[in-house]
């Protein structure tokens, strides 16, 4: 296994040809030049998310970098190339967070890329003739098991999901209704596993052998087909459809002039069942201005109920993201965000890594987090939740099975303008409306607003360059899913298949006597 010191290039030796140190500074470019192909293989799958949103290269993308680790001379060095492969998907996936966390993007990538060293390495190990059965289902696996692992919030969440790259294709977005993003991750990754094993025996030394490339091919369509063959609805209709205005005012600066802004392209609407707000879309404390809470409240009567979303500091100087309920005689209802963006809202250890506030964007003070979802009625029950949180299957699941007939979601992305990130936001929506068999909706403050049915399927998009706002009918729904049902099952069998693969490894190479 490589050393981090090795993976970002620190360090030096005496040079091959002249026997003269070797600055820390050429090592570095000779290391990175040695480890280019790996880096560049990593970043090529994330074209598939959006905005690049080529979504179909996703079933291909990793055939690179797992040819790159079966070729590897030893098991060592198929964990490294694993590595960069692996360091340079988190730099192109979060590229866009370098004004938020500066450095710690880079420091972030060598963390996070280790978890696929193991992959290398189950590449290089069963990427061999007559392993094709054990190389699809172990790959893919050793691959969830890492991309379950750094989804965990205190890893930095689940952005960037491989499975979610098939946002725009319900039929394959029906396996996440029964394991989750998780089981599409899976399928994706083992037909690209499937693929490579195919190509391998294709341009092995030896010659082609068109019957394993055949099984191989095979193989991989069979695991394709997996979704558009289990497409079904698992949720009913639980009323009538429901009428929601998402309004995006755009990037307005000062907090008067944003409210003002939502004040007024609200009262542009007709009557509808619920008007949502995006996240930040209020700068002030609700509970100390009567007279904003007055204003909203008319809007409600007119207009319907108002979902809005608060961000200001209360009467003791902390800072929570709330999502306020506003009905015809004031608040209603407050939801406060459970789930904070690690340095974009606080600092994870801010005592070591507090320094970054320095050199960067990094939340100057903690928010408060609250502690936990809360149902909202609006003709029918809702489960709001805030921006990053829509990255998070389980908190979807949760509030599903407390009883949410519709998914509704309050975001701001305008640190990010003109970035992937508020597209690659936006299209969560469908994976989580396909996994809970709820239609999901999201109202951004400045892009993208969008909303998708039971289904997963797209009924509006409302992308980052337009402002006002767009009026939807989506139908609520009950019923639950077998994922609602189960939740994480397919990242732990992940886990189990991993554990079982590398004692087995082990026994291999320390048989008893």
């Amino acid at each position: 296994m490589s050393t981090t010191a090795e993976l970002i290039g620190s360090g030096g030796g005496p040079s091959a040809g002249g026997g003269r140190p070797v600055t820390r500074r050429a090592a570095a470019l000779t290391l990175l030049r040695r480890r280019a192909p790996a880096l560049v293989a990593g970043a090529v799958p994330v074209l598939a998310f959006p905005r690049p949103g080529l979504d179909l290269l996703a079933w291909v993308a990793l055939v690179p970098g797992l040819l790159l680790a079966r070729s590897a001379p030893t098991g060592r060095e198929a964990a490294k190339r694993g590595w960069w492969f692996g360091a340079g998907f988190i730099l192109t996936a979060l590229y866009w967070l370098i004004p938020t966390i500066g450095p710690g993007l880079l420091l972030l990538a060598v963390a996070a890329g280790a978890l696929w060293a193991p992959w290398g390495y189950a590449a290089w190990a069963l990427l061999r003739p007559g392993r094709l059965v054990a190389a699809v289902v172990v790959v893919p696996s050793v691959w969830l098991a890492a991309e379950w692992a750094r989804s965990w919030q205190s890893l930095g969440g689940p952005w960037a999901l491989y499975g979610a790259t098939q946002w725009r294709h319900p039929t394959v977005l029906s396996l996440a209704s029964i394991g989750g993003v998780w089981l599409v991750t899976f399928a994706v990754v083992a037909v690209n596993t499937a693929l490579a094993s195919a190509a391998g025996a294709w341009f092995r030394s030896a010659g082609p052998s068109p019957r394993r490339v055949v099984t191989a091919v095979l193989l991989a369509a069979l695991i394709a087909a997996a979704g558009p063959l289990t497409y079904r609805p698992w949720s009913a209709p639980a009323g009538r459809p429901l009428k929601v205005a998402l309004v995006q005012p755009g990037v307005v600066v000062g907090a008067g002039t944003r409210f003002e802004a939502g004040e007024r392209l609200t009262a542009a609407l007709p009557k509808v069942d619920l008007v949502v707000w995006g996240e930040s879309s209020v700068g002030f404390d609700l509970r100390r201005r009567p007279d904003l809470v007055a204003r909203l409240a008319a809007l409600a009567r007119a207009h319907g109920p108002l979902l809005v979303n608060e961000d200001a500091r209360d009467a003791g100087g902390r800072i929570s993201k709330s999502a306020v309920l506003i009905g015809p005689d004031g608040e209603q209802a407050r939801y406060v965000k459970n789930r904070l963006v690690p340095f974009g809202e606080y600092i994870p250890l801010r005592t070591t890594l507090g320094w970054l506030t320095r050199v960067s964007k990094a939340a100057k003070q903690d928010r408060v987090p609250g502690t936990g979802v809360v149902m909202m009625r609006a003709d029918v029950t809702f489960g709001p939740l805030i921006c990053f949180e829509s990255t998070f299957p389980d908190l979807a699941r949760t509030v599903v099975n407390r009883g949410a007939r519709v998914l509704v979601y309050e975001s701001a992305t305008s640190s990010f303008q003109g970035s992937w990130a508020p597209p690659q936001h936006a299209s969560l929506g469908a994976v989580r409306a396909a996994e809970t068999g709820r239609p999901a909706v999201q109202a951004a403050l400045t892009g993208v607003s969008a909303a998708f049915d039971a289904r997963g399927r797209r009924i509006a998009w409302l992308d980052t360059p337009r402002r006002g706002s767009v009026v939807v009918e989506v139908t609520p729904s009950q019923g639950r899913t077998p994922y609602d049902r189960h939740g994480d099952y397919v990242p732990w069998l992940a886990v189990v298949i991993v554990a079982g693969a590398g004692l087995c490894a082990w026994r291999g190479r320390h048989p008893r006597d």
